[in-house]
């Protein structure tokens, strides 16, 4: 399928969702010697999403044990698939789900996925649509893009960008036009907006210059802003003057007051502070506020254990009105350079 998809669109994550997809975290290697902490934490994201909707769990081994644990936790509205992965990060090698209000139809858009272009391990997680597309029976649509006379696939992450559902969408340099961790060799910003455009029928490019300090994916946009409505964006600050993140995450404020949503209207901004620096085994992790998930009644917000995280809390309370605030301590989750957005895919209603 080539042609325009026409009528379809990527909701916002505020919209009505139909289901969660969760992974569960296999590879020790991505949080070394914290590895024991980490299924905890995800059976509390799985816990505190599954009150209210559909949680999806893909899992590959050991199910009968990860079933056992599920249920003495009573956990219920969770449902089993097995697909084998490489890493729990499905909001980058999961779906991104694109809906048509008027002929009732949802459809997979599968972009390929190399493990951001610096591990090695990622077949598995490139795989995991084609499983799914056929576990849900969806359709699945693979973008391409003619580059140079070549058809070329095209390499892209779910936390790369964030759309408002609208036409408008949040994109940062950093992670696509750099030549380090290169995704798409030679693609310039007209390549990205053509295949959105294309393939999510974005309309309006908000580019932001460079990501936080510590992250791994070179840039990813879901860890300094996000759209919470059609017209307004939380963003990432850094008061402290002498941190690494201060002048980038400032020049990406400048950029968001200067910008329009599709409709030629000026956004209403959000600041929300950056956590004090997390250090891990003296590496510094991409610990962001950033990094939260909007689900049906409430939204899971990452906590680090740190003096800001009480602030941040009743910015979240602030905006939020109709939707429950619930933390999760991601002190540990973060040293595999990932919370609580990264490790999830939200599949909408139609």
């Amino acid at each position: 399928m080539t042609e325009r998809l026409d009528g379809f669109r990527m909701p916002g994550e505020w919209e009505s969702q139909k289901s969660v997809w969760i992974a569960w975290p296999y590879n020790e290697n991505d949080w070394p010697g914290l590895y024991k902490f980490i299924p905890e934490v995800i059976l509390e994201i799985i816990y505190k999403i599954s009150k209210h909707q559909k949680v999806n769990l893909v899992i590959h081994n050991k199910s009968k044990s990860i079933k056992k644990i599920v249920k003495s936790r009573k956990i219920k509205n969770i449902y089993f698939h097995k697909v084998k992965t490489d890493r729990i990060w499905l909001r980058d090698s999961g779906p991104i789900f694109l809906i048509n209000e008027e002929y009732k139809k949802k459809i997979i858009i599968n972009f390929s996925f190399n493990g951001w272009a610096k591990y090695k391990n990622y077949k598995n997680d490139n795989k995991v649509n084609n499983i799914l597309s056929k576990i849900i029976n969806l359709k699945k649509i693979n973008p391409m893009i003619k580059k140079n006379g070549k058809i070329r696939k095209v390499i892209m992450e779910g936390g790369a960008f964030d759309v408002n559902g609208a036409g408008s969408i949040l994109l940062t340099e950093e992670c696509l036009l750099s030549t380090i961790q290169e995704r798409n060799k030679d693609f310039k910003k007209k390549d990205y907006e053509k295949i959105f455009n294309k393939y999510l029928n974005i309309k309006n490019f908000i580019w932001l210059k460079k990501g936080i300090v510590g992250d791994d994916t070179h840039g990813h946009v879901d860890d300094i802003s996000r759209f919470v409505s059609r017209n307004t964006i939380m963003t990432a600050i850094e008061k402290n003057k002498n941190d690494k993140n201060y002048k980038n995450l400032n020049e990406n404020f400048k950029i968001l007051q200067n910008s329009r949503d599709e409709r030629g209207k000026k956004f209403k901004i959000i600041k929300v502070p950056m956590p004090s620096p997390i250090f891990i085994n003296k590496m510094r992790v991409p610990a962001s506020y950033m990094n939260f998930y909007i689900c049906n009644k409430k939204v899971l917000v990452p906590i680090f254990k740190v003096k800001e995280d009480n602030f941040a809390i009743k910015i979240f309370k602030n905006y939020f009105k109709n939707r429950k605030i619930e933390t999760i301590d991601c002190s540990k989750l973060i040293w595999g350079f990932g919370a609580i957005h990264c490790m999830t895919q939200q599949e909408p209603n139609i």
